[in-house]
């Protein structure tokens, strides 16, 4: 199974990515605070792990980038906005090459973004754009900066400039880049950039059948996170299977996405159990679909209306039905009389 996931990932992944290119710690004392820091991450205690890797880079006289960028990382992850932006000032201030200096205001831009987002700051909104400018003067040819500078702008009400920063990176961006659909979308109409949407992705289900998010756009899409292992997700596996039934001839489309490891028992489980809907397998609390979407417990589940809007999460078992026949009613609506952009996407 083929997984391609949006260019939103970078909001989940950038401090990953970019700490990965990055230079850590060369000081004995430093590298092992810097294993105390990834100790404290895998057990979720963020501010623990953000002050260890403060630790480990002034250990390391202030050189290890690597640092600040997991800085930046687990505090946009714990919102710990602050000291995230703190950490890729000093990325800004440390940057040797233009590559570098673009894609330490590439972060901050991230940072500034999604505080944006949390927090409904249009400050921050000004200041993402802002760092997505300086971004693309240090280093052109990056679709995914266009991408955000639009979604910073749109949310500054800068609807004409949003747009345009969407038609470059329609210019740039891959041919199967999955954001393609959700710019051309947002060009059509740039209230979508405004409102909570879901991740993009793209997967290819057991059953072989590429799916992507923006794909249904027009019908109720409703994702299940579960395991094999897990007791109450085998428990509401009934309830899910009565919504797939009752379901059936309405404009819903359920996705279960597995975070089983074992894909053996997964594809047995299915088989056994008679899951007909679409079913996709994760491999567990790490994989990019459950990362996309911050699951940390199951099961748990993503209910998202026709334009792509995310509606309701829920953890465990719970009646769902009420919402789903609300969002079903409205999206036969927009069926009888499509709207530009429900049009596009389908196109």
């Amino acid at each position: 199974m083929r997984l391609i996931v949006s260019a939103a990932a970078v909001l989940t992944l950038t401090g990953v990515i970019c700490a990965q290119e990055a230079t850590g710690p060369s000081d004995a004392k430093a590298k092992k605070t810097y294993q105390t820091a990834m100790e404290w991450v895998h057990r979720h205690s963020y501010g623990a792990a953000i002050d260890s890797f403060r630790k480990a880079n002034k250990q390391d006289g202030g050189h290890c980038e690597e640092c600040e960028y997991q800085i930046v990382k687990y505090g946009e992850d714990s919102g710990d906005f602050k000291d995230a932006d703190l950490a890729a000032q000093q990325l800004i201030a440390d940057a040797k090459d233009p590559k570098q200096t673009a894609m330490a205001h590439l972060t901050r831009a991230t940072v500034k973004l999604r505080e944006g987002l949390a927090k409904n700051k249009q400050d921050s909104f000004a200041e993402a754009d802002r760092e997505y400018q300086l971004s693309l003067a240090a280093y052109a040819n990056d679709p995914p900066a266009e991408f955000y500078d639009g979604m910073a702008l749109a949310h500054l009400r800068q609807d004409d400039a949003a747009k345009s920063r969407f038609e470059k990176f329609l210019a740039g961006a891959a041919a199967d880049d999955v954001d393609r659909l959700r710019a051309q979308r947002f060009i059509e109409n740039p209230e979508l950039a405004r409102a909570r949407m879901a991740p993009a992705f793209s997967v290819t289900t057991l059953s072989g059948q590429q799916v992507s998010l923006d794909g249904l756009a027009g019908k109720v899409v409703l994702i299940d996170f579960w395991a094999t292992w897990c007791v109450p997700c085998q428990e509401a596996l009934p309830h899910i299977r009565e919504i797939a039934q009752r379901f059936s001839d309405q404009p819903l489309v359920i996705l279960s996405v597995s975070l089983d490891e074992n894909e053996a028992a997964w594809k047995a489980f299915v088989a056994k159990n008679n899951m007909t809907w679409l079913q996709y397998r994760d491999g567990g609390f790490n994989g990019p679909i459950a990362q996309l979407f911050a699951v940390n417990a199951i099961p748990h589940t993503f209910t998202i209306d026709a334009d792509g809007v995310l509606q309701d999460e829920r953890i465990g078992d719970s009646s769902i039905e009420g919402k789903l026949n609300k969002l079903c009613a409205r999206a036969r609506q927009l069926q009888e009389t499509p709207r530009p952009a429900l049009q596009t996407a389908a196109n």
